[in-house]
């Protein structure tokens, strides 16, 4: 575990059936087929999706995130002035993209780094410059697994979206060590409920 006052916190949205996008994610339909019912918590009006929001969106100052979710957020349906990270919220934290290869051009070129040498190294890096803010693991499933299985994370927030996906991108494949965590909270929305739980 890192020390310090920053936090390593793997947080993403999945199903009921283990999923965190549907069927065919690809970069016009970001989240696959049915997937965004799993962010409907991100942008709703209930007071309780609001905070949970709010709270972790204001508590971050680095994020990382792999290139196959960074290629979405990039395109042409992804972050712009009025979406981004925090979701309506547009939050501006700098951003650490777990890639070998990085892209030519980018359209969100002012708040990426791309990190080549691996999630650890990219969230060594994304604690640099947290300045004592929670560094978010965001996804995707292969890197916020690889960030499990290395010890590397403190809080694991999940997002149990009401829906069965019945296919997609699982967000846990098995194989890994098993491992007990600590239920820290548990807050519920009509549109999600909000689990957060200490690795230890």
């Amino acid at each position: 575990m890192l020390g310090g006052m920053t936090k390593v916190v793997a947080d993403i949205s999945v199903s009921l059936d283990g999923f965190v996008t549907g069927p065919d994610p690809d970069v016009e339909h970001g989240l696959g087929t049915g997937g965004e019912a799993l962010h409907t918590w991100a942008f709703s009006s209930d007071p309780v999706d609001r905070e949970v929001l709010a709270t972790a969106t204001d508590a971050t100052g680095a994020v990382v995130m792999g290139r196959r979710l960074f290629d979405i957020i990039d395109g042409p349906h992804g972050w712009n002035d009025e979406v981004g990270y925090g979701a309506g919220l547009a939050a501006p934290p700098p951003v650490l993209v777990v890639t070998r290869n990085p892209p030519e051009k980018v359209r969100l070129a002012d708040r990426v780094t791309f990190v080549v040498d691996g999630v650890s190294s990219a969230i060594a890096k994304a604690t640099a410059m947290a300045d004592e803010r929670d560094v978010v693991v965001m996804g995707g499933a292969e890197v916020v697994r690889g960030a499990l299985e290395a010890g590397l994370v403190d809080e694991l927030r999940l997002h149990l979206a009401p829906v069965l996906l019945g296919g997609g991108t699982p967000l846990f494949t098995g194989g890994a060590a098993p491992r007990e965590l600590r239920q820290l909270h548990v807050r519920v929305s009509a549109h999600a409920t909000h689990l957060t739980y200490r690795v230890d």
